[in-house]
């Protein structure tokens, strides 16, 4: 029998200045594993309590309270007719540490480059842990004027800020519940964006130090696909895309073989170049000398009457460098984007018929995505991982999948109804 001494964990690490965040992480996954230990060592028909254990360690990563686990088995108990013991999981949610640490471990990993779980808290994440907790239609992630902060009944050292993370870091090295003491504010009201230019967690600063900062924004389209319709590039490209809206930095020969760009280059580019247009006037501004890894930068946006020295517009100078590789190219004149993948083998990520497929700006274009379905079979097949700790392996869990990304639809897109289902399903994991 293993057992695994979390406390002796913790130890270890508060001997030593290695930030929460770090902390955090590690104990989730012992305790992700000591769930899947605790699994293993089960029988395929659990018990009531036995179940309502399993889900809750599952759900938070922390073993119950014996008055939860109480409620929770007699939940259980009285859901005789469909044994879903749905209100049981919605019990274990009630744990802070679903917020603090399974929502943070989930979200994390969508705010950086890297795609790491060790960073601290920012806006990115806190939305994320927002949205969820106040049952708000997730979609709106990737449109809403919105973003979470600290409580200002906290009195914390630092408010929040536009040129550093330090009011997210106060939150959690603080120790304060993201359950009790994340409120929402309108994103406009705090980080200078006018309205219609926000785009929930895609303007927020977490995302625009990742992915705004230096290149050509793309960085920004590509992430969000990968991280909210769980496609990169490579299952994107279609070379029979129109290929007019590749801009000018783009090589029509690359190595002087013009096969290359015709038969690769031209899948990804003529599809992602359009919807990344959406970007044209956002920037991450640092100062690259003293620096240069952009910690105290901010979120740019040019706005209307805003001219850059560059451009002569207000399309951000990054978007015509780079303007000899193929000097005739696509100039980008403003933010108007079109999704060329509503047609060709992308027509399969299901986009919303009651949208153009068109329009100016990263609000807009954020709709387009997150009202598709593989935005919502995305997030299901997240929370499933996240929970059960494996992906989907056979039909039985391919068609718990379907499931659940219609029952995500029925709720209104309600990410909690998705944890419960998982969380009950994967109880009877062996």
């Amino acid at each position: 029998m293993i057992v695994l001494k979390f406390s002796s964990i913790e130890t270890i690490f508060n001997s030593k200045p290695y930030p929460k965040h770090l902390l955090n992480a590690v104990l989730f996954s012992s305790l992700m594993f000591g769930s899947l230990l605790s699994s293993v060592s089960g029988t395929a028909l659990a018990g009531d309590r036995e179940q309502a254990k399993r889900i809750h360690d599952r759900i938070a990563g922390v073993p119950p309270s014996a008055d939860v686990l109480d409620a929770m088995e007699a939940d259980i108990a009285a859901d005789t007719e469909t044994n879903n013991a749905i209100s049981a999981a919605f019990t274990a949610m009630e744990n802070t540490a679903f917020y603090d640490v399974t929502l943070k471990n989930l979200a994390a990993p969508w705010t950086n480059e890297a795609m790491s779980s060790f960073v601290p808290l920012n806006d990115y994440t806190a939305t994320v842990i927002g949205l969820v907790r106040d049952d708000i239609d997730f979609r709106t992630l990737l449109s809403g004027d919105v973003v979470y902060i600290g409580d200002s009944d906290l009195n914390l050292d630092n408010d929040y800020s536009i040129s550093n993370n330090n009011h997210y870091e106060d939150l959690e090295e603080g120790g304060h519940s993201l359950k009790d003491y994340l409120v929402s504010v309108a994103q406009s009201s705090v980080n200078g964006l006018p309205t219609e230019a926000t785009a929930g967690v895609l303007t927020s600063r977490a995302a625009a130090k990742s992915f705004f900062k230096d290149g050509t924004n793309r960085a920004m389209f590509r992430f969000t696909a990968l991280n909210h319709l769980c496609n990169d590039m490579e299952q994107l490209n279609d070379i029979s895309r129109v290929p007019d809206r590749i801009r000018q930095d783009v090589s029509r020969s690359p190595g002087g073989d013009s096969r290359i760009f015709l038969n690769s280059c031209i899948g990804c580019h003529s599809g992602m170049d359009p919807m990344a247009q959406s970007f044209a006037y956002y920037n991450y501004e640092y100062d690259a000398a003293g620096d240069p890894d952009g910690v105290n930068g901010n979120i740019a946006y040019n706005s209307e009457g805003d001219t850059d020295d560059i451009t002569g517009s207000r399309v951000q100078a990054k978007y015509h460098f780079n303007a000899t590789n193929f000097e005739f190219g696509y100039v980008t004149p403003d933010d108007q984007w079109k999704n060329y993948w509503r047609e060709g083998q992308n027509m399969i990520l299901d986009w919303d018929p009651s949208l153009t497929g068109t329009g100016n700006g990263a609000k807009s274009m954020g709709q387009e995505l997150a009202h598709s379905d593989a935005f919502s079979e995305c997030q299901v097949s997240k929370v499933f991982e996240n929970v059960c700790l494996r992906s989907p392996v056979d039909a039985t869990d391919r068609s718990q999948i379907d499931s659940m990304v219609a029952s995500f639809k029925s709720v209104n897109y309600k990410l909690k109804q998705v944890f419960a289902e998982s969380a009950v399903y994967c109880a009877q994991d062996l």
